[in-house]
């Protein structure tokens, strides 16, 4: 017969009293083992037995290192360490990043009976968020509930940004918030003395560290938003030998706008002269204006913002001359150094990555040559085999940045080129079509103009984006005389956004023609 005793009842091995049990989630870059370096180094100059294992995983944000620690008073005199994290024995867990904290709680590390959660609230996409062609984003909000509910103490805070703005990282900011939250029984001394003891940027951590800390006491405060530089880097004309007046006069048409329009259809002008020129920004208000024309205050001008934000998308097209152009640009030269924190003495190799397709080579020939080459099978194989394999390219190397730079200056012959006809034919026929249901269906209008947004990217994500937009626009004209038709639109649209492969669109269009038959 066995003796089954209640939990508290339970007896405990002293060997396992007063350990301190703390996890940290981090992914690739963010310094998770220097982290536990300073925690180890901390709890050892304070006495403490210590010890620190980590479960690497995939680096990039694919999957995260467990880091662990334990640590006992030295009063203690045969502590019994873990090698891993258990569910439900946690006291201490630091996330960071947003999804890693969710992480963490769905494996048990977080509980409201003991833990002390520590988690930075931004974000670096998990490459199945980046892989969904729409917004694939998972929510902060739904962690950030769970969170609130899973933990005994949560500090939630940009730890990122507060480190980044005193020029250091991470791991320096969620070790001040380790010290503020109190979780550990040691000094703020003593946890500056660990900082001091690694020997490297110092003085840097140390401001990281003060305003994590900060953070944990105070709680993270209400900062203003600041502008952020557009990915593509798009710059305007400057300069009397850059089109000055030509951009003034384009300007000037702007300003007749309705305000509700101005703001989205100067954005949409400045990328489309970044593309080309003030010439080709005439044509993109060309196009505009008879929509605006069409449009009007009752329906607060949703058409007019949608086809000034989708027109200046569609005529700014990535093609190769495009993607060496960006690639090339000193401002995204000095991005990269900067997100790498390169100081001086340090020396940047960068390997760009190219897969260009044989139509990608033969959109860059004259219209005639072009499609001359498009309609031969045996040459397109040819060009093929010549081109379609993925091209890595120095670009910190003179002649790796020669050629692209060379490529990125081809600007005044893409007008010439095949794959410019053949995106100013696909453009005009999509706006034909969304001129086509004004003004009796403006919905179906508004809809078939936020279909363009299925179309991004060159090569194969073009291909793959231009099939899924040619699909949706095939299901509207099934459903274009329903009064359900724009929902219709937009459900088919966002179900090709789901995923790559377009299994969901599929299904949904099956649907539609059923109801259509």
């Amino acid at each position: 017969m066995s003796l089954v005793l209640p939990l508290d009842a339970q007896p405990t091995d002293p060997a396992l009293d007063g350990i301190i049990k703390l996890a940290v989630m981090a992914v690739g870059g963010q310094g998770g083992g220097v982290l536990t370096n300073w925690i180890e180094s901390l709890a050892r100059a304070q006495g403490y037995h210590c010890q620190a294992t980590s479960v690497a995983g995939v680096a990039q944000r694919t999957g995260a290192t467990i880091y662990y620690i334990e640590m006992a008073p030295g009063d203690v005199t045969t502590p019994v360490f873990s090698l891993a994290p258990s569910a439900g024995d946690v006291d201490i867990t630091i996330a960071a990043e947003m999804m890693e904290a969710g992480r963490a709680i769905m494996r048990g590390f977080v509980t409201p009976d003991r833990t002390t959660l520590i988690a930075s609230t931004h974000r670096m996409l998990a490459v199945s968020e980046k892989t969904v062609p729409g917004d694939g984003m998972a929510s902060s909000e739904e962690v950030k509930a769970a969170a609130e509910v899973a933990s005994q103490k949560l500090i939630l805070a940009d730890m990122d940004t507060a480190a980044v703005k005193v020029g250091s990282v991470i791991s320096a900011s969620l070790f001040g918030a380790l010290a503020g939250s109190g979780a550990l029984p040691f000094e703020r001394a003593a946890f500056e003395d660990a900082i001091r003891a690694g020997g490297k940027g110092v003085e840097a951590s140390l401001r990281a560290f003060a305003a994590g800390y900060d953070l944990a006491q105070n709680g993270a405060r209400e900062q203003s938003a600041e502008p952020v530089a557009s990915k593509q880097e798009l710059v305007a004309p400057r300069g009397p030998d850059a089109g000055q007046a030509a951009w003034a006069s384009l300007e000037a048409r702007i300003a007749a706008f309705p305000e509700p329009v101005r703001k989205m259809a100067t954005a949409g002008l400045t990328k489309v002269v970044d593309f080309q020129d003030c010439t080709y920004g005439a044509e993109y208000l060309d196009r505009l204006s008879p929509l605006i024309e069409a449009d009007s205050e009752d329906n607060k001008f949703e058409l007019s913002s949608e086809a000034a934000k989708y027109i200046a998308n569609a005529m700014a097209y990535d093609d190769v001359i495009r993607v060496a152009d960006l690639k090339t640009r000193a401002q995204r030269i000095d991005r990269i150094e900067d997100e790498m924190r390169l100081g001086d003495g340090n020396v940047l190799q960068l390997t760009d990555y190219l897969h260009p397709r044989a139509e990608e080579i033969v959109g860059l020939l004259p219209e005639k040559t072009g499609r001359k080459l498009e309609n031969d099978p045996a040459w397109m194989k040819r060009i093929d085999r010549w081109f379609n394999r993925g091209r890595r390219i120095r670009t910190d190397s003179l002649r790796g940045f020669a050629m692209l730079y060379f490529l990125g200056g081809l600007r005044k012959w893409r007008l010439k080129t095949l794959r410019h006809k053949m995106e100013q034919d696909h453009l005009n026929a999509w706006l034909q079509m969304v001129s086509g249901y004004l003004p009796d269906r403006y919905g179906m209008a508004v809809e078939i103009l936020r279909c363009r947004r299925l179309i991004k990217g060159y090569s194969d994500t073009h291909a793959r984006g231009l099939s899924k937009f040619d699909k949706v626009l095939s299901g509207a004209r099934m459903v274009e005389n329903r009064d359900d038709g724009p929902q219709w639109v937009a459900r088919l649209r966002e179900a090709a956004l789901k995923e790559e492969k377009g299994g969901e669109l599929d299904g949904a269009l099956k649907t539609v023609e059923s109801f259509a038959a």
